[in-house]
C-alpha cells in the first residue's frame, strides 16, 4: 500500500467518524442531552476564565462522558437487532453499557465541582460578607 493510498484510506475514516458523530448527535437524545450541557460548562468556562489545565480536565470529561455515550448508543443498537425482543442476557448486557456511562458522567460531574465550586464561592463571597 503506497503513501497515497493510506492517506486516502484514513480521509475515508474521517468522513464515516464524521457521519457518525453527525448521526449521533441528530438522533439519540442522551447526547443531545450531554451537547446541551457541554454547551453550559463551556460557556461557564469562559464566564470564569478558567485556566488551561482546568480546560484540559473539563475538555476530558466533556470527551469522555460523550464517549461512553456514544458507545452505549452502539451496543445498545446492536443488542437491538441481534435481539429486538426483551431477552434478559440483552438486558444484562445494555445494563453494563449504561453503568459505563453513569461512571463517565459521575467522573465529570467530580470535575466540575473541583473546578467550579471555587469559583462560585468567590461568586457568592461579597453576598455574605
Amino acid at each position: 500500500m503506497g503513501f497515497k493510498q493510506f492517506v486516502k484510506g484514513r480521509l475515508k475514516g474521517c468522513v464515516y467518524a464524521f457521519n457518525g458523530a453527525a448521526t449521533l448527535i441528530k438522533t439519540e437524545p442522551s447526547i443531545q442531552v450531554q451537547i446541551f450541557l457541554s454547551i453550559i460548562v463551556t460557556a461557564m468556562g469562559f464566564y470564569f476564565q478558567i485556566t488551561t489545565t482546568q480546560w484540559m480536565f473539563q475538555c476530558f470529561a466533556i470527551g469522555l462522558v460523550l464517549t461512553a455515550e456514544g458507545i452505549n448508543s452502539a451496543i445498545e443498537a446492536v443488542a437491538d437487532f441481534i435481539h429486538p425482543d426483551f431477552h434478559v442476557k440483552i438486558g444484562h448486557i445494555k445494563d453494563i453499557a449504561a453503568g459505563a456511562v453513569f461512571f463517565a458522567a459521575v467522573i465529570a460531574i467530580i470535575i466540575g465541582l473541583i473546578i467550579y465550586i471555587p469559583y462560585f464561592q468567590d461568586l457568592m463571597q461579597p453576598l455574605f460578607a
